[in-house]
């Protein structure tokens, strides 16, 4: 028969049957069953066993009580939840076995503990609402307050993007989430999944009025709303209790910032880097300098959520300019910034009713340095910092209360007495003097038995069992007065008494002590109460300090790297001169990198072709401007001498090899999936990084599909974005001229000997050839293999068969535009590339042929040759052509 305090455990259970049950016995929390199972195997905590009425000893292990905020770390970190269950109620009144219950729930979305990996980091719970015409998220972080909603048409792609944008520790979905959708999310993001039955488990509108105000909750769409009701609903069921510092509902709108997929992300490395995963080697390591975790996090939110109305991007601009330019006055700024705690998460602390006279003392350090700031942007000219000055509030009565009432240096936990300052409250003064009174009292009493008793080794001393008592050890039991003492305990060494007056004054010493000890702990209580009333002003103020410091690192940053301020426009133009890679500029010191100048419009130079050798710096470049154009769109200075960019609603980029062996994806077929998705969701102002596509496949398919994306870039009108395109196909080269806006450029390479060096500069015109074995032989294959592979090179340069010896002859490649008045029909309709001749009307039943592209490279040469006007060349430029065209000869020979 099960035990009345197993049968407790298993009542609670039932209810938090997916959490790990922290179950408090005395000093211990002990975990029960597979609970202990999965404790014992995680934590690494031995198993043991304890009888509770059934057949078998269940397996139990246990953690002490004051060190279970490490253990539920690490738990929580490896995805896991914790319900604690605790007493509640009073042990003195209970009749039979103390009441226990689950008092919060800790999950990786709802967990607050600080760490050094989350001090500049949010820890975002999201929710997740499909229905028939949208998608709606709404996103928190009950540690800082932040709660946001956002909703948008069935569009999966920006579902995808908000979550890699957003990172959340967890993400709550329906219960009926279809299994396509779910293991789309779970291949994204690193979230745990928590299914719940969203039209059941939310709350009612009334709550979410009651927790906002009637005015946010009206502005929003049904999708929307939905979501902030079970995700608000979810923090009442972990928290067991209203936070107040979530007292504010954002709701934005996704075009109001530029989209950037999650594949783009990771291959700009904005927050964290390819190889390491860490944020060294990031465009964040590079930009944030800031001094407060407010700012770490505000920084972190710009990167991921770049500004595209140009009015904001202005304003920012800018307050960096005025901060740059007053770097005396931003140094001062900063010398006060670096006073500040996290105040957003001592609000979060308070709201939780956790936080400790130590976060009170941090919190009124903190309100005492804003004055300073405030006097600081009353000099400031900027829009910008101008409505900062106008809305910070400098809580005078926040800190006038905590001055009076906090110790500097109290007690850190909150019931062990020693917080409330002397003079704060008349009764707290009157037991800290009566408990003063009576130590010293006791001391006095020491001194006089030591003198009439004459044994100097006699103390009096106290322990929570037997109270105040006088020692005396055996070898002196010859001197004790007869009668004087009360015989109390008897030790092997030593004897301890008590007297009739020690015992009245211990019952005046101790009955004060406890009397302060509560009191105190009440005082606190309603301190710490009547702060939280005030946390709407202390957030605002927060997040105030929190985005003046991350201006003020992005001047900083600016000043210490040479960044200058970009112009923006809305024309489609992105003009960089002498532009640097922001990142590796700092890895490799100031002075090393070699800048490049980029033109890039929407009309002659609209699709930049951009050949050269592996290693010579393509893709290096492509990310430079990526990063050169987010950089400015978040309001920094950028590495150039001059910028004049355009806002770009959104960046995508194909950069690098991958593939999801464990999705059944191979590299071809990833890089494919990835350049679909661009194509499909590039609009006209986006800036789009494609490098070497085609080459996860054989090259003729490659190159089919390289030059086919180029021309549905260049010739759909719904499409015609910027667009930087790397690649190894010199083929392409000729769409220079064919198709409007495509531009050769190549990385500068030059060849002294058997030998090559990068230059690292993008000059004009194609490359034309690929060094491919120079660099091997750089990179340091054998001899033998770089001479053999000469070899190689040159037969197969000099052969011009297909691959069963079949002449196949290509009279021309011509682009055909059928005119279709639908634009948004398939590139298919509106474009035919269609071959000529006798040959083209027969199928070729040889399952390995391929297209043999060289008759088109003839053609090529044929019309490059007969474009020449003889009678308007120089000498020096009819040398030149003549040796170009006999080096493109020699090829096709």
């Amino acid at each position: 028969m099960l035990t009345p305090m197993m049968r407790q455990y298993f009542e609670i259970k039932e209810n938090y049957k997916d959490c790990i049950l922290f179950f408090r016995l005395g000093d211990f929390y002990e975990m029960f069953f597979d609970d202990a199972k999965i404790a014992s195997r995680e934590l690494e905590l031995v198993l043991t066993g304890r009888d509770c009425g059934l057949e078998e000893r269940a397996p139990m292990c246990g953690i002490p009580f004051h060190a279970a905020s490490s253990y539920i770390a690490r738990l929580v970190n490896k995805g896991y939840k914790v319900a604690i269950g605790e007493q509640v109620e009073d042990p003195s009144v209970a009749k039979g076995i103390v009441k226990r219950d689950v008092i919060k729930v800790i999950t990786p979305g709802t967990f607050v503990e600080a760490s050094e990996d989350s001090e500049y980091k949010n820890t975002y719970l999201m929710c997740v609402i499909e229905d028939d015409i949208n998608y709606a998220l709404a996103i928190s972080d009950i540690s800082t307050g932040e709660f946001k909603t956002t909703s948008f048409n069935n569009s999966m792609a920006t579902l995808f993007d908000e979550i890699t944008k957003v990172a959340p520790k967890e993400i709550i979905v329906d219960e009926n989430i279809s299994e396509e959708l779910l293991k789309e999310i779970k291949s994204i993001s690193q979230a745990l999944i928590t299914k719940r039955n969203l039209n059941k488990e939310i709350c009612s509108e009334d709550d979410l009025i009651n927790q906002f105000s009637e005015v946010c909750v009206a502005s929003l769409d049904n999708s929307s709303k939905k979501a902030s009701m079970a995700l608000l609903k979810y923090i009442f069921d972990t928290q067991k209790m209203n936070l107040t510092n979530i007292n504010l509902l954002e709701h934005y709108d996704i075009i109001n910032y530029m989209t950037i997929d999650g594949n783009s992300r990771r291959n700009l490395e904005l927050t964290e880097s390819l190889k390491e995963k860490s944020k060294k080697g990031s465009l964040i390591w590079v930009l944030d300098k800031t001094a407060t975790s407010m700012g770490g996090r505000a920084i972190r939110k710009w990167i991921e959520e770049p500004l595209i109305i140009k009015n904001e991007i202005e304003k920012r601009l800018n307050g960096v300019e005025e901060l740059f330019e007053k770097n005396y006055f931003n140094e001062d700024l900063r010398l006060l910034l670096k006073e500040i705690y996290d105040i957003e998460r001592i609000v979060g602390k308070i709201s939780n009713k956790n936080a400790n006279a130590k976060d009170l003392v941090s919190l009124r350090h903190s309100i005492s340095k804003i004055p300073g700031i405030k006097n600081h942007l009353s000099e400031a000219n900027s829009d910008l910092l101008k409505e900062w000055f106008n809305a910070i509030d400098e809580l005078e009565d926040v800190k006038e209360l905590l001055d009076k009432s906090i110790l500097d240096d109290p007690s850190l936990s909150i019931k062990e007495g020693n917080v409330i300052r002397d003079g704060y409250n008349d009764e707290v003064d009157s037991l800290r003097t009566a408990k003063l009174h009576g130590k010293e009292w006791i001391a006095a009493l020491e001194n006089r038995e030591r003198d009439f008793t004459g044994i100097r080794s006699l103390k009096v001393g106290y322990n929570k069992v037997f109270g105040y008592y006088i020692e005396i050890s055996k070898a002196n039991y010859s001197s004790i007065p007869e009668g004087r003492y009360i015989r109390k305990q008897t030790l092997a060494n030593a004897e301890r008494f008590i007297t009739q007056e020690l015992k009245e004054m211990e019952d005046k010493i101790l009955g004060a002590e406890e009397k302060l000890i509560s009191l105190e702990y009440n005082l606190f209580i309603e301190i710490r109460d009547a702060i939280e009333k005030e946390i709407p002003r202390l957030k605002k103020s927060a997040r105030i300090i929190g985005d003046l410091d991350a201006l003020s690192t992005l001047a900083i940053v600016a000043l210490e790297n040479n960044y200058i301020k970009p112009v923006i426009n809305e024309d489609g133009i992105v003009e960089i001169k002498d532009g640097r890679h922001p990142v590796v500029e700092k890895v490799i010191g100031n002075g090393e990198f070699v800048s490049n100048d980029t033109l890039v419009n929407q009309d002659e130079n609209r699709l930049l072709l951009i050949t050269g050798p592996n290693m010579a710096g393509k893709s290096t470049y492509m990310r430079q401007v990526a990063l050169i154009t987010l950089m400015a769109q978040i309001g920094s200075f950028v590495p150039a001498t001059a910028a004049n960019i355009s806002i770009c609603d959104k960046i995508f980029t194909r950069i690098g090899a991958s593939d999801d062996l464990a999705g059944g994806k191979s590299t071809f077929m990833v890089e494919m999936w990835e350049v679909s998705n661009i194509l499909k969701n590039a609009t006209n102002k986006s800036l789009v990084l494609l490098d070497e596509v085609g080459r996860g496949t054989s090259t003729y398919d490659g190159l089919s599909i390289a030059w086919s994306v180029i021309e549905y870039i260049s010739t759909n009108n719904n499409l015609k974005c910027k667009t930087l395109f790397a690649t190894h196909y010199h083929e392409l080269t000729k769409l220079e001229g064919t198709l409007e806006g495509v531009k050769n450029y190549s990385v500068a390479v030059s060849e002294i000997d058997d030998n090559i060096i990068f230059l690292r500069k993008i000059v004009e015109g194609g490359a034309d050839q690929s060094y491919g074995i120079e660099v091997a032989k750089l990179a340091g294959l054998p001899n033998e293999v770089i001479n053999r592979a000469k070899e190689i090179l040159s037969t197969l340069e000099d052969t011009n068969t297909n691959v069963n010896n079949k002449e196949i002859a290509i009279e021309s490649v011509e682009l055909k535009n059928t005119n279709s008045k639908d634009a948004n029909s398939n590139f298919n309709d509106n474009y035919k590339l269609e071959t000529k001749g006798n040959e083209k009307s027969k199928k070729v039943k040889e399952d390995n042929f391929q297209l043999d592209f060289t008759m088109i490279e003839k053609e090529n040469l044929l019309n490059s040759i007969a474009n020449i006007d003889v009678m308007a060349l120089t000498p020096l430029d009819a040398m030149n052509a003549l040796y170009k065209l006999t080096i493109e000869a020699k090829k096709l020979k």
